[in-house]
């Protein structure tokens, strides 16, 4: 009797190469800036630190840290059906995330290298990490027979600006959830190697290393810039951040949380975790934090995720699309009041512990 191993349909580019994700509100995202702006700025105020990073990233201290050794060198057949699905998904957001992020530095290094060499340096020394992080994700990919086309997806993939601040915003939170993430799932495969299905959550102590520089560097831009940390508007754009973060991450892995059950992990506690852990962090530097212990908080996070089950329901049906749009209205709606009363929730002020001990 043959067995074979069953395999899921991905949409591929050419034999391969798999073609990107559709692009959505919870997909990755990719930046541009006003690189002027970032070139003018005055590092003054905290440069020492910042100089003190740049000797870090110099050190390069997982240059020899991506290798792939014999572990690899073996058939993944068994990691077969949705787990193999929602697998190639996880490598795909993950390498998808830390190429953009390569590209927005590697830019931004170039774009600076005249005119702020300082920073210029530590963005070019940042998207080497991130190269480094995206290639061997996507050599990850091929052991499943596939991988991504980096220069379709320079090419294809669609620019979102954001002035620096909502930079300094976004990218800082992108690498301390990072950090988070990364370095949870370690732990957890440390006490349970029976669960790591795969070689690459081995790297995971160290890669998650470069995510906590990276964010401490962005920690330090902040604070060179205080204007982006010290007045009203700062506190409602940085709600704005937190829940931006927390709400796409918490959305994305409920809808997979069977690949986290694969490793032995529950979602929801997982994330919730990740969030506890990122916010108190973001609170050694931002004015405000969100009050993510209120029952409130996941309660309305569990409405929009019932909600998107039912537009997904909705949307593959045979119903015509015209009507398709009607019964999907009520959802859209109570996912952007859900979203309004989660913004809206008394934030805790933070500022009186900054540069205490916790």
């Amino acid at each position: 009797m043959v067995t074979t191993v069953k395999k899921p349909e991905f949409e591929e580019l050419r034999p391969g190469v798999k073609a990107p994700a559709k692009e959505n509100l919870l997909t990755p995202r990719f930046y541009t800036t006003d690189f002027d702006a970032i070139a003018e700025m005055d590092l003054a105020p905290n440069e020492d630190e910042l100089r003190a990073i740049l000797e870090e990233f110099r050190a390069d201290y997982n240059q020899k840290h991506f290798v792939r050794d014999e572990e690899f060198n073996q058939s993944w057949d068994h990691i077969d059906g949705e787990t193999r699905r929602l697998f190639v998904e996880f490598l795909e957001r993950s390498c998808t995330a830390e190429f953009s992020g390569f590209l927005l530095y590697k830019e931004l290094g170039r774009r600076l290298k005249n005119r702020n060499p300082l920073l210029a340096e530590c963005f070019t020394l940042m998207s080497r990490d991130e190269a480094r992080h995206a290639g061997f994700l996507n050599k990850a990919m091929s052991d499943f027979k596939l991988s991504l086309d980096l220069g379709f997806l320079t090419k294809n993939h669609k620019y979102t600006f954001f002035k620096p601040k909502f930079i300094f915003y976004a990218t800082y939170l992108s690498e301390k959830i990072g950090y988070w993430r990364y370095i949870t799932i370690y732990r957890h495969l440390e006490a349970h190697p029976e669960d790591r299905i795969y070689p690459i959550f081995r790297f995971f102590e160290n890669w998650c290393q470069d995510e906590n520089r990276h964010g401490d560097f962005f920690d330090a831009v902040m604070r060179a810039a205080p204007e982006t940390l010290n007045d009203w508007k700062a506190k409602l754009w940085c709600r704005f951040f937190l829940l931006s973060v927390f709400a796409t991450m918490y959305l994305n892995d409920i809808q997979r949380k069977d690949f986290y059950a694969s490793l032995g992990l529950d979602a929801r506690e997982y994330d919730k975790y990740v969030i506890e852990k990122t916010n108190d962090t973001a609170g050694r530097v931002f004015p405000v934090v969100l009050d993510v212990s209120k029952p409130e908080f996941y309660e309305r996070l569990e409405t929009c995720i019932q909600n998107n089950e039912k537009l997904s329901a909705i949307a593959n049906s045979n119903t015509p699309k015209v009507l398709q749009f009607a019964q999907k209205l009520p959802y859209y709606l109570s996912n952007g009041w859900q979203g309004l009363k989660l913004y809206f929730m008394k934030p805790i002020d933070v500022t009186t512990t900054h540069g205490v001990a916790r």
